[in-house]
């Protein structure tokens, strides 16, 4: 199953299984079901709580907050995630404080999906990774679709937070199949955490690298490369929910070397937040800093040959890894 396949069918069975619960979006009714198909079929079986929206990122996801702070759930959908920095007023200053400023504690049921992230050639306004401008509100979670977490579960998990939470899809993944990796790794899930090895490789890699989801196949390429390159041996630890992040859940999969890589642009970003934590905790044991890999400072180029210099990939990753070995 792809992972779009595997979101949608995430989505009607929150449809079904929840009959307080609505989707909104921009076009995203049959027959459209929305700019990457990922609402298809949803308004044939729920036409009264599949709803279209004007193109209005701001209103739709106010709507979502109000359906939401009324006792329903919400799934509101960003058609490019880039256009959510026009709904951030109705996530940082209502839907984000609305559960906790009234006096006790308010359930909000609210997820916002923002499909992000370059390598697709739609250019500097629709291929930005803007994570890192949600970190640190009170209130409002932060999770990242991935191949190696069903949608279901991830779902669930957001719902039962019962607080605002934004779920970054990165693009690149909707045609990619679910749980599907090269021989040479093998995936287990330890709680929340998606864990990868190189098969047969023991229990003490060279070096961990952290990624979310839409970095992880540019992770696991720089981990083959560098296993047939150079024998180093590498681990992939892949959270689902990226902010808060339950940064002692990754403690017991961390050696001395760590890197977190990400798509954001440098600076404030949710890597330099992971490496502080890390940092915290494993000071006595790294041989170095914990090292952060990301998109060069620059906007996003249409053409596809600029926008691969632009963007981190599996190239920066395995120059990191081999530049923090050598210490």
């Amino acid at each position: 199953m792809r992972v779009a396949e595997n979101l949608n069918a995430a989505l009607h069975a929150l449809l079904e299984d929840d009959p307080t619960a609505y989707v909104l979006g921009e076009d995203i009714v049959d027959p459209y079901g929305g700019a990457f198909k990922v609402t298809k079929g949803l308004s044939t079986r729920f036409p009264e709580r599949v709803i279209t929206t004007p193109i209005s990122e701001g209103a739709l996801t106010g709507v979502a907050a109000g359906l939401a702070l009324t006792g329903n759930t919400a799934v509101a959908e960003i058609m490019f995630g880039d256009f959510v920095t026009l709904a951030f007023d109705q996530l940082c200053n209502f839907a984000s404080k609305s559960v906790s400023m009234y006096g006790e504690r308010v359930p909000l049921r609210m997820v916002v999906r923002c499909p992000t992230g370059g390598g697709r050639g739609y250019g500097p306004t629709h291929s930005q990774s803007l994570q890192k401008h949600f970190i640190g509100m009170p209130g409002l979670s932060l999770y990242e679709m991935s191949p190696f977490h069903d949608n279901r579960a991830v779902f669930a998990a957001m719902l039962k937070a019962a607080e605002p939470c934004v779920f970054f899809e990165d693009k690149v993944l909707y045609t990619r199949q679910m749980e599907r990796v090269d021989p040479l790794f093998a995936v287990r899930r330890d709680g929340d955490l998606a864990v990868v090895d190189i098969r047969d490789a023991g229990d003490r890699p060279d070096c961990v690298i952290i990624a979310p989801g839409g970095m992880a196949h540019r992770a696991l390429g720089a981990m083959r490369s560098l296993l047939v390159e150079q024998e180093i041996v590498t681990r992939l630890l892949v959270p689902s929910r990226l902010y808060p992040l339950d940064a002692d859940a990754l403690l017991p999969h961390v050696g001395d070397v760590v890197l977190v890589a990400e798509e954001s642009t440098p600076g404030g970003t949710w890597g330099s937040e992971v490496a502080h934590l890390l940092h915290a905790r494993l000071w006595g044991r790294l041989r170095g800093p914990v090292r952060v890999v990301c998109s060069r400072d620059a906007v996003i180029p249409t053409a596809a040959h600029l926008e691969a210099e632009v963007l981190a990939g599996e190239s920066a990753i395995h120059h990191a890894v081999r530049e923090a070995l050598r210490g």
